[in-house]
């Protein structure tokens, strides 16, 4: 908090929506684009997540949403859950080649999270790209084979739960660009939807089954890791950070695979998602039952469009900057502001804890005299002063 205004410190930020989602006076947004900024492509694809179908009610398949997808003016749609299956078939033959335990890198908040706090554990994130970065690049590869199509006159628009994956799409972790075109709110979609669902008339064919569907979930990635059964599954971002200390100090034994979402119950959990979580899931799997497990599958190797084409490197945000020499002056100044502050996470000063103030002061964010403890005791001595010379 500076001047009664909530900041953010955009280096350490990952993205995760955690401030949209608990903050009682809305006063975070995401920031993202509408549909109609898209109207320049000759060609628009829509990339839906696997959460959207989970937050309309009575739908059985995701058959009526693809198709009002193409009332509301998309041209075509490529299915992120189809991209998931095929994700899930390539983990399953990266998995043993890999160090153990294995991790996720579906969510784009997690990788980031990763790369900025848990170096350790850069090395262990498998290099596959996201389903959504997988579905654009598919997408466009099918639209220039079939109608020769040039990558400019394809637009290929993600249908968003998050603002993680909208950031991803503008700067990736470890891409060098986005093949994803731009993205628009799962919550203004679904609105246009609703009244296009009531008169479809065109019918579509549903290209992923269950497993990729499935992936909308916290788990649902987990389940097509068929080489282990040794998995772990967890969402929500401080759950997330707890796991990911744990993996580092090496608490875990006999895991293979980890899956982390850093939206409480998964995607479906997204701060730009309509349903309630819980309900969400439990719409989901109704869907499911009724589906073909999987409707896609690899050959023997693994495209080159699957894989990361830059490694993800340890940003240590977190560190002071400067040579040796300045840096440790820095940490020495935090220990004498540490034995100086009162250690009791007020928060009064703006920053959440005794030692994230210290850092703000060094880093040159807060002055000393913003804690109200130190400044109550300037004032006293100064009363104090003043009372000498009075007399």
């Amino acid at each position: 908090m500076r001047n009664g205004k909530a900041y953010i410190l955009k280096e350490r930020c990952i993205d995760c929506g955690e401030c949209i989602r608990i903050c009682p006076h809305h006063a975070k947004k995401a920031i993202y684009n509408i549909l109609s900024d898209y109207q320049h492509f000759k060609h628009l694809v829509a990339l839906p997540a696997p959460s959207l179908y989970a937050q309309f009610n009575n739908i059985s398949d995701p058959q009526p949403i693809l198709s009002a997808l193409l009332d509301i003016g998309f041209d075509s749609f490529f299915e992120v859950a189809r991209a998931a299956e095929l994700i899930s078939d390539a983990t399953n033959k990266l998995i043993n080649n890999i160090p153990k335990p294995v991790i996720s890198s579906a969510c784009p908040a997690v990788v980031k999270l990763i790369k900025v706090r848990f170096p350790q554990l850069v090395d262990h994130v498998i290099p596959l790209v996201s389903p959504m970065e997988l579905a654009s690049r598919l997408a466009k590869e099918e639209l220039k084979n079939k109608y020769g199509y040039r990558d400019d006159e394809i637009g290929c628009i993600f249908i968003s739960p998050c603002p993680a994956k909208i950031t991803e799409i503008n700067n990736p972790v470890a891409s060098k660009c986005s093949s994803v075109d731009g993205a628009v709110a799962m919550k203004d979609i679904y609105t246009m939807l609703l009244s296009s669902m009531k008169n479809i008339t065109k019918k579509v064919d549903v290209t992923a089954g269950a497993l990729g569907i499935g992936w909308a979930v916290s788990g649902g990635e987990s389940t097509g890791i068929i080489k282990s059964e040794n998995y772990l599954a967890c969402d929500g971002i401080e759950n997330v950070i707890r796991v990911l200390e744990n993996l580092e100090d090496e608490k875990f034994s006999n895991i293979d695979f980890v899956e982390l979402n850093a939206c409480p119950g998964g995607c479906v959990g997204g701060v730009l998602a309509v349903e309630n979580p819980f309900v969400a899931k439990s719409k989901l799997q109704k869907i499911k039952k009724a589906m073909p497990y999987s409707l896609n599958k690899l050959g023997k190797s693994i495209p080159r469009e699957m894989l990361w084409d830059k490694e993800l490197e340890y940003s240590p945000v977190f560190e002071l900057k400067g040579n040796m020499m300045e840096r440790f002056e820095a940490y020495s100044k935090m220990e004498e502001l540490l034995e100086k502050l009162p250690g009791l996470d007020c928060g009064f000063c703006g920053a959440p804890t005794c030692t994230c103030f210290a850092d703000d002061v060094v880093r040159g964010y807060a002055q000393l005299s913003d804690c109200v403890i130190i400044m109550r005791k300037e004032l006293n001595k100064l009363q104090l002063k003043d009372k000498e010379y009075d007399c």
